[in-house]
């Protein structure tokens, strides 16, 4: 059965240390694995447009040997003319990998259900899973270690990247503080789930209305947009509601002396963080960019080999078999 990451608690706290051990190994030796070789076509399915998440999940796919199909909305008849289940049953005897930028979670759900292949979340409304791989890559090359790291994450608190960070920094061990305001906050049973994994790990998390209670001697600063694609028209209102949130050299004082700022981009200067902090020293916004090339290819190396299509120790490749 194919491997597939469509949650952040799809991989264990052993899993994710696996991973991030690939990817600082892929990041040194980038030609190491070429587990999508032969050419493979390996799909990536966009529903949402992006820069970073097509330029390198192309840039990673074609790295390790393989042939990136990039599928811009509107492009297939996926969800509209032909089911989900039945897309999954067609393009998975075609492709060895498939990774899909959409809304519906759901639909996530579905497509790995049906696939002979492993499916990754390239992003969805509820999470953004790959983001907080590349995250976790960035802070532990500038930190060494991840468990008991403090990470602040200040905004929009209901938002996919909040559950993400909750999720993820908890699985890893860290310190998860995330701050946002009344209106704003994550559903408890993510919560709860975060709470769960922090138990497990030796790590704790905090859902704040305060700020400044989030970024207390913080290791890692983070925020976000402050409006997502599809809330165009709620601009003005957000910007009002968030302002508190904002992340400026005062901020960044309120955490600890060798804090670092990331954000996953793009980003509005004089909004969610101001140009001082993101363009300053303190800043690893591009180094945190390009670590979703080095993260991705290492998720995708390890999901095939969990699949039983690559050999990580011989490189060998094993098409999958089709009922």
């Amino acid at each position: 059965m194919p491997r597939h990451f469509l949650r952040d608690t799809d991989l264990s706290p052993a899993e994710q240390a696996e991973v991030l051990d690939l990817a600082l190994e892929l990041k040194a030796d980038r030609w190491r694995h070429r587990a999508l070789a032969g050419p493979q076509t390996a799909t990536v399915i966009f529903d949402k447009t992006s820069t970073r998440t097509r330029y390198s999940f192309a840039t990673g796919i074609a790295d390790l040997g393989g042939s990136p199909l990039v599928v811009n909305p509107g492009e297939a008849q996926l969800g509209v003319k032909e089911s989900v289940s039945d897309t999954a049953r067609v393009i998975s005897r075609m492709v060895g990998l498939i990774v899909w930028r959409t809304y519906d979670q759901a639909g996530l759900e579905e497509m790995a259900q049906h696939s002979h292949v492993p499916v990754i979340n390239a992003l969805s409304d509820e999470y953004h899973p790959c983001q907080i791989l590349a995250d976790l890559l960035t802070i532990r090359e500038h930190f060494g270690e991840l468990a008991g790291r403090s990470f602040a994450y200040l905004g929009d608190a209901a938002n996919n990247m909040a559950n993400s960070y909750l999720l993820g920094m908890a699985t890893a061990g860290m310190h998860v503080r995330v701050a946002g305001p009344a209106g704003y906050l994550p559903e408890e049973s993510i919560v709860a789930r975060a709470r769960e994994l922090a138990e497990l790990t030796g790590g704790s998390m905090l859902v704040t209305e305060d700020p400044a209670h989030a970024l207390a001697e913080a290791d890692v600063v983070c925020t976000d947009t402050w409006v997502s694609m599809g809330q165009e028209d709620q601009k003005d209102a957000r910007a009002e509601v968030f302002r508190p949130y904002s992340i400026d050299t005062a901020a960044m004082d309120q955490a600890a002396p060798e804090a670092v700022f990331m954000h996953c981009l793009p980003a509005y200067r004089g909004s969610e963080v101001s140009a001082e902090v993101i363009d300053g020293p303190r800043s690893l916004v591009f180094q945190e960019a390009e670590n979703r090339l080095h993260a991705q290819k290492a998720l995708m190396v390890w999901l095939l080999a969990a699949s039983g299509q690559y050999s990580l120790e011989t490189g060998e490749i094993t098409l999958p078999e089709l009922g």
